[in-house]
């Protein structure tokens, strides 16, 4: 069946793959080549930049005099940081490969290129300039502006850009257009231009820390990737129904109690890490707590927040109890001190998947309902719930994310909240939510816990986000996307294969311009570069296409 599939991938356009007799019908047997299915290929940009002239001409950078000089006046510790960390990335590039190429010390004392009619002589000294002010206590927001221009010529080698975050954006594009020659002796950039911007402007990873506990430096190590693929947005679901790591200032004992080990949560210290770590990279930080349902975990702590079960159904406790003033009261201590402790402007309050199976059971709760003319109406209940809590984040100067059940239940929502659309339905959702004049993120297509043999990249490559409208008002209202990790069976030892290169598939949907017949096979090729460039740099990227292999 594997040797089928590859040859599937490999003979068929993506309409045959789904239709499978007909692919089997096209393809040879069993016949292979020797060598790489895809060989990579040297010096391409992911994800693929809005605009770019690439010449066969290029420059020789020597990594032990390659040096990236910040000409602008008022420079900040993000940008000097971020040079100093991309200096040594483009370095160790050949250092890496000649490493493991066995060359002699003959061969590395030739110098080929000297005679070669592309070559135009030296780089050594890369300039960026930042046309605008850069203030080392700045956040990346929701309105972060990442265009970014280079030019790599005999007269200007210049990187450019209004903002820091687009600076930090096109050092990582400047990375990539390094490469390793093809006889391994030289570090090379082709005379190039790129003129480069993000299509949107929400371009996220949601991590499930709760199914599983992620290490701290696993989410670093995560950022990391994230900054390799341009994305900004860490969507931080922390805890669920199955523990909690986070650990409260104000009630320690939802961790004490709710996480699985004392050792496996994530103080206040751990939080503020990852927070900055993230911002360096010009990434948001945005917290998920996912109320009324999947909230288990809080009950062991506090088993007077969630509504007892009763009848058939007695020692189990559902979703938060929605008709105690206590609740809210501990709720709204809660929700100020993540205010308080997560810089970004938005709190992602969930919302999605309540089982009403204890709401019907309990006694209290009918006469609640009852008594507010809502009998048997337990999704006015829950949005009862949910309007609360809205209020309640908002009167705190925060913005709400929630799952698309809070919208299509007919929570009255403020304006500025964003809607996250997951389910299978996303093209009638979408055209819902914008024509309500709401914002809205897509996640419906990239569910990286969802795993086809072989990995699925490239149907995530073919969901295109706007095919939901013709119309560019609702169009402009979709701000982007997130790819999920849900970690049910996802630790430590196998995340980063799990999301990349997978995510990195999203990350140029989310940033290229639409590009609807792209070249498949030098996409493939484009990300074995890619993958092998992010193994490189310490991240366990999985092979994306089959048989090849990484210098």
């Amino acid at each position: 069946m594997w040797s089928t599939y590859i040859i599937m991938t490999k003979m068929c356009t993506l309409s045959q793959v789904l239709t499978i007799s007909l692919c089997v019908a096209l393809s040879e047997g069993y016949i292979e080549e020797p060598g790489a299915r895809y060989p990579a290929t040297k010096g391409e940009i992911w994800p693929k930049p809005r605009y770019q002239i690439k010449n066969d001409t290029y420059f020789i950078i020597r990594p032990q005099l390659f040096k990236i000089e910040i000409i602008s006046e008022g420079t900040c510790s993000i940008l000097k940081d971020a040079v100093v960390n991309y200096e040594r990335l483009i370095a160790d590039g050949l250092v890496a490969v000649q490493k493991n190429s066995n060359l002699s010390t003959e061969n590395l004392k030739k110098k080929k290129w000297l005679s070669d009619d592309n070559y135009l002589g030296y780089l050594d000294t890369f300039n960026v300039r930042l046309d605008g002010i850069c203030n080392d206590a700045e956040y990346p927001t929701e309105n972060i502006q990442e265009a970014y221009s280079i030019s790599v010529s005999e007269n200007e080698k210049l990187l450019n850009s209004s903002t820091v975050w687009g600076l930090l954006r096109g050092l990582e594009t400047l990375s990539q257009m390094v490469y390793v020659a093809d006889d391994l002796l030289s570090l090379r950039i082709n005379k190039s231009f790129v003129d480069d911007e993000p299509r949107f402007s929400h371009r996220g990873l949601l991590l499930d820390t709760s199914r599983h506990f992620i290490p701290l430096n696993y989410i670093l190590l995560t950022l990391k990737a994230m900054a390799y693929n341009k994305m900004n947005v860490f969507h931080w679901h922390i805890v669920d129904d199955q523990s909690f790591p986070y650990v409260s200032r104000k009630y320690p004992e939802l961790s004490l109690q709710g996480a699985y080990t004392a050792t496996k949560q994530y103080s206040y210290s751990d939080v503020q890490t990852v927070i900055e770590y993230a911002r360096l990279s010009g990434i948001r930080v945005i917290p998920e707590f996912d109320t009324p349902g999947h909230t288990r975990s809080w009950g062991v702590s506090h088993p007077e927040l969630l509504t007892a079960c009763e009848g058939e159904l007695e020692g189990k406790y559902g979703p938060i109890d929605p008709t105690k003033n206590e609740t809210y009261d501990f709720l709204k201590e809660l929700f100020t001190e993540i205010h308080e402790t997560f810089a970004d402007k938005y709190i992602h309050l969930g919302g999605d998947e309540v089982g009403f199976e204890c709401w019907k059971s309990n006694s209290l709760i009918q006469a609640f309902m009852k008594d507010r003319g809502i009998e048997d109406n337990y999704e006015a209940l829950e949005s009862l719930y949910i309007q609360k809590i809205i209020d309640m984040v908002k009167g705190l100067k925060s913005k709400s994310i929630v799952w698309e059940e809070v919208f299509t239940n007919g929570v009255q929502l403020p304006n500025d909240t964003v809607i996250q659309v997951w389910k299978d339905f996303w093209t009638m959702v979408l055209d819902e939510v914008t024509a309500s004049g709401k914002k809205a993120i897509l996640s419906s297509c990239w569910y990286l816990d969802h795993l086809n043999t072989g990995g699925n990249w490239e149907e995530f490559y073919f969901c295109e986000p706007t095919s939901f409208t013709m119309d560019p008002i609702k169009q402009s209202l979709l701000i982007g996307g997130e790819a999920c990790m849900w970690s049910e069976v996802v630790n430590e030892y196998n995340v980063m294969s799990r999301v990349w290169p997978r995510a990195s598939s999203v990350a140029e949907v989310l940033w290229s311009p639409k590009n609807e017949n792209p070249d498949m096979n030098f996409v493939r090729r484009r990300l074995e570069e890619h993958t092998c460039r992010m193994n490189k740099r310490g991240i366990a990227a999985q092979p994306p296409n089959g048989p090849g292999f990484c210098l």
